[in-house]
């Protein structure tokens, strides 16, 4: 069993990964992080926990009790987390923030498994991707990989409130976000470096730019994303590149009709769709933001880490009605 401990574990990013590792069959939660809801049950704060486990948070640390850490802390929190506690050598950390996702002075696999799974299963330290980033990405790489496209990238996206993290803020309170949509971060998305890294890892001196619009959703989870490019090729053909190149994924599947976001919304899925319009090839795929877009991503990249089997404790049901 591979024991796991969760700093930062009372928000949504960490009760996601509480609801998977209590039920995973090859981990055992050893301990879940937070000062503030120290002494709480895990069931008092992620209210859906009841009845699965009696696990309580905690202030303690007890590092050398686990073989794998995942920080769920806000942005730029884990440098400052890692230089103030000294993590064993032999614990492998996950994050979930965006501090390790760019190429820099660390160690930090970027962990994206339909890009690097191979990097992934040799890896000690890996840098979860993020939500926009990974349904943008999966969208686009067979395209990028084979050459299919070329200018500019148009990329438009919508997410679900649970994106903007669990603290309330005025743009994710009920009465606003009920009933609305609403553009933000427009050409600015912070996404947009870790994506432009890909993009130049793949076809280094690209021609284009990827111009992306996220938007609100009136809905809770989920991201949904419809990019286009110039694209020369034979629908036949990019359709050929995209069911080879994700033959061997465990959870991204190239559909033949466009997908809607409640095929994928509880699960660790990723739809992903094209079709050609005149000289423009348009991609589209959605995923679930707290899963595959963040918490269920990183069990897969654990998997992946420890040798276990890479679909282990991710097969869940989609929350269709």
């Amino acid at each position: 069993m591979v024991r796991v401990g969760i700093i930062g574990a009372a928000g949504y990013t960490g009760g996601e990964l509480c609801r998977l590792l209590v039920h995973h069959p090859g981990a055992q939660l050893v301990f879940a992080h937070s000062e503030s809801n120290a002494g709480n049950s895990l069931s008092d704060v992620h209210e859906g926990m009841v009845g699965d486990t009696e696990l309580r948070f905690t202030a303690d640390l007890p590092l050398d009790s686990v073989d794998v850490l995942f920080l769920c802390m806000g942005h730029g929190k884990s440098r400052e987390w890692l230089a103030q506690h000294e993590v064993p050598r032999d614990v492998a950390i996950i994050d979930l923030a965006q501090d390790f996702r760019l190429a820099g002075d660390h160690d930090y696999v970027y962990g994206l498994p339909e890009l690097q799974r191979e990097a992934i299963r040799g890896a000690r330290h890996v840098a979860n991707p993020g939500c926009f980033a990974t349904c943008i990405q999966l969208a686009l790489l067979p395209a990028l990989s084979g050459g299919l496209i070329s200018g500019d990238i148009h990329v438009n996206g919508i997410t679900g409130s649970t994106g903007a993290g669990q603290k309330p803020s005025a743009t994710t309170h009920y009465s606003w976000r009920n009933d609305n949509i609403s553009v933000y971060k427009t050409f600015t998305h912070q996404h947009l470096l870790e994506i432009g890294q890909t993009v130049s890892t793949l076809r280094a001196g690209y021609d284009g730019r990827v111009l992306f619009i996220p938007q609100r959703g009136c809905f809770a989870r989920g991201i949904f994303v419809t990019a286009y490019a110039r694209c020369e090729r034979p629908i036949e053909e990019v359709r050929a590149a995209y069911e080879d190149y994700y033959r061997d994924a465990a959870f991204t599947h190239v559909v033949a009709q466009s997908p809607d976001m409640k095929q994928v919304v509880n699960t660790n899925k990723a739809l992903v769709h094209v079709e050609r319009h005149d000289d423009l090839l348009l991609m589209v795929s959605c995923i679930d933001n707290l899963l595959k877009g963040a918490s269920g991503q990183a069990v897969q990249n654990m998997n992946l880490m420890f040798g276990l089997e890479e679909d282990m404790g991710l097969r869940l049901k989609a929350a269709g009605f």
